[in-house]
């Protein structure tokens, strides 16, 4: 696991040099905190900041074929790397290393961009073809690891992260207000747009190539999520479970691989513990799991963690989490994540990475992913139950399957069945939109959009964030069954963007974690996709086959456990009485009209009812996070990029001379 930059010249304008490279690798320190590696070649520019988990004397990069002519940056692993150089070997190929990056090279010399349909992993890489004068650059099947780039004065400027890319003069720092809609949309900007204008992200499943005096590049999809008509085979639920345990035994192995000991998240629900309990009776590693405790007993899993680490045997380790622990390193969180975020639930996750540090692990394993393919979500039963509703609207009973939604929401649950039947009532018959799982929860969320200010909404005028998505939507969308829509959605607009983003790689590679999911595995993803929806969900029964795969690895109360939500208090954090000083500082009329993205009136009456409230709703959370979140970015990026974070590294382990070549 690492962080890569680099860059390539365009139309003859100046290359990205090697004391700016040094200072953009200064950003990525924590993602590569172990050395770091630079190369110009020609027209481009590679540098690497490195984290050693495989190969940890040999795997240093920039990496070479054998004749000089590639050359490559890898952050991520390749985790069938073992296969693939075996393969190549047999071909031919010479290694100069045992690192998993360097089969990247060689497949290339075969495939050219066509190799990231041979890669099983979860990577982000810049590779530099000199004698075609050709950058690549790749990004995994569904973006665990990420990418960003920008044209700015004739070149093209690459790096793990945006703030690396905000350290070269000639990249502009101007936000992107249609992103800022989309966040008070959808939770976060949609794939390939990124809070900062003329920044944009390689989205997942895709590539892109750059040569010099070729413009702008487009980027090329090589991989799509999407649900394909399956015809009923009369295979019964048995055997799609016993196909699923196969392949999730074998996605957990193949991420134990690692010259370092790897560890695993145990957050007390069905999925974490599944991969823990995988590992547990399929191999004979001793297991560091690692849990949050929270303060909030509402917030709290301990029993439920406690229960399976007994299980397991597992050496348990637990970072206990109070409101004033979120408020406190919810500004480093913000730095991490580069955008404004509607919950406080990546803070606790910060702490956690931190804990697995301090620890001495660099890797561990988790469960995400499970929810989005395998129909976790209550979202994924809300639509269901409202499709279900709509065909009599007018029934009374039908509307009481709303009492088994969202069961850990107070907001909801609290009310009356007036209430819950006037709230999921709303879009009720448009149920003819692909999209009809998701409007109601952007509709929702977009309400916070009356914070803004009359010079972002004006600056907004007529902007169509649902064309945007319209145009990313797979065209095949309106022909899949209703669930295979919704968990579409789920994938495109929260899993990429969101939760392995700013809650997932962002929070572990804050102190230097790799964080690895086997539910994420493309082979899991496309059988997932191939079962049958009404396998899928039984009813409103959520995760039925994946329970049915790991029942026998868990206790009852684990394997049969509902569904809970992880969550972080919001209101206790930002505006209860232990809430750090910056808030007022930030959320001050002062400084709210001195970005100006909101109002400063509408920000105080929700700064005074949030503190005038025992208990702040779901979408009073929210706006408070997202607004924080807001000034708390504009400070950082736009108007304060702290320089004493871009001094340049001299840990330069590798210059601009290749290393020999030794055939293997």
């Amino acid at each position: 696991m690492c962080g890569i930059a680099g860059g390539l010249v365009l139309t003859g304008s100046e290359p990205v040099g090697r004391d700016a490279l040094l200072r953009m690798l200064a950003l990525l320190h924590h993602r590569g905190p172990e050395g770091v590696g630079v190369r110009r070649s020609g027209a481009a520019t590679l540098g690497h900041a490195r984290l050693s988990v495989i190969d940890l004397p040999g795997g240093l990069q920039p990496i070479a074929n054998e004749d000089g002519a590639l050359w490559v940056v890898v952050n991520g692993e390749v985790f069938n790397y073992i296969e693939l150089r075996e393969e190549l070997l047999g071909r031919g190929h010479r290694f100069r290393t045992k690192s998993d990056s360097e089969v990247i090279l060689h497949l290339y010399e075969e495939m050219g961009p066509a190799l990231l349909q041979r890669l099983n992993g979860q990577y982000a890489f810049a590779l530099w073809d000199a004698r075609r004068e050709r950058l690549l650059l790749g990004r995994d099947r569904l973006g665990v690891r990420p990418l960003f780039y920008t044209v700015a004065g004739g070149t093209l400027i690459f790096a793990s992260e945006i703030k690396a890319l905000l350290v070269d003069p000639r990249v502009s720092r101007r936000a992107d207000l249609r992103a800022l809609d989309q966040v008070f949309t959808y939770w976060s900007a949609l794939p390939g747009r990124t809070m900062f204008e003329g920044i944009q992200e390689v989205s997942a499943g895709c590539y892109l190539t750059a040569s010099p005096g070729q413009g702008e590049p487009t980027p090329i999809r090589y991989w799509r999520h999407s649900y394909p008509q399956v015809e009923e085979t009369g295979e019964d639920e048995e055997v799609y479970a016993n196909r699923l345990r196969e392949l999730l035994v074998d996605a957990t192995q193949l991420r134990l691989r690692a010259d370092v000991p790897v560890g695993a998240y145990l957050s007390g629900g069905l999925d974490s513990s599944a991969i823990a309990a995988i590992v547990g009776q399929y191999t004979s590693i001793e297991l560091h799991t690692f849990s949050v405790a929270f303060a909030d007993k509402a917030f709290d899993e301990t029993p439920f963690q406690e229960r399976m680490a007994r299980e397991l045997g597992t050496v348990h380790h637990v970072v206990e989490c109070s409101a004033r622990d979120i408020g406190d390193v919810f500004p480093e969180v913000v730095w991490h994540t580069e955008t404004p975020i509607l919950r406080t639930a990546p803070a606790p996750l910060f702490l956690l990475s931190e804990l697995v540090r301090r620890h001495g692990l660099k890797v561990v394993l988790s469960g995400e992913g499970a929810d989005e393919f395998f129909a976790g979500y209550d979202v994924f039963k809300e639509s269901l139950v409202r499709r279900f509703w709509a065909r009599d609207p007018s029934s009374r009973l039908r509307p009481l399957l709303l009492r088994r939604l969202y069961e850990w929401a107070p907001d909801l649950q609290d009310g009356s069945q007036a209430f819950l039947s006037a709230f999921f009532r709303q879009g009720l018959l448009e149920t003819d939109d692909p999209t009809y799982s998701h409007l109601l929860r952007w509709r929702n969320t977009g309400r916070l959009k009356r914070l803004f200010s009359d010079e972002t909404r004006e600056a907004l005028a007529g902007y169509d964030g649902r064309a945007e998505l319209d145009g990313l939507l797979d065209p095949d969308l309106p022909s899949w069954s209703p669930l295979s829509q919704a968990q579409y959605l789920e994938v495109l607009t929260f899993l990429t963007p969101y939760l392995l983003s700013s809650q997932g790689d962002r929070m572990s590679m804050a102190h230097s974690v790799e964080g690895r999911f086997p539910f994420l595995d493309y082979r899991v993803v496309e059988l997932a996709s191939n079962i049958p929806a009404r396998l899928r969900m039984r009813g409103l029964d959520e995760k039925s086959l994946l329970r049915r795969a790991v029942r026998d690895l868990l206790p009852a109360e684990i394997a049969n456990r509902p569904k809970r939500p992880y969550r972080a208090p919001i209101g206790a954090a930002l505006c209860g009485p232990d809430a750090p000083e910056y808030v007022q500082q930030m959320l001050s009329p002062q400084a709210i009209k001195a970005a100006g993205y909101f109002s400063p009136a509408a920000v105080s009456r929700l700064l005074a009812k949030c503190r005038a409230a025992p208990r702040i709703s779901e979408n009073d959370g929210m706006a408070l996070a997202g607004v924080l979140s807001t000034q708390l970015w504009d400070d950082q990026f736009i108007r304060f990029l702290d320089a004493s974070r871009t001094e340049k590294r001299e840990d330069v382990a590798t210059n601009d001379a290749a290393a020999p070549m030794s055939p293997v």
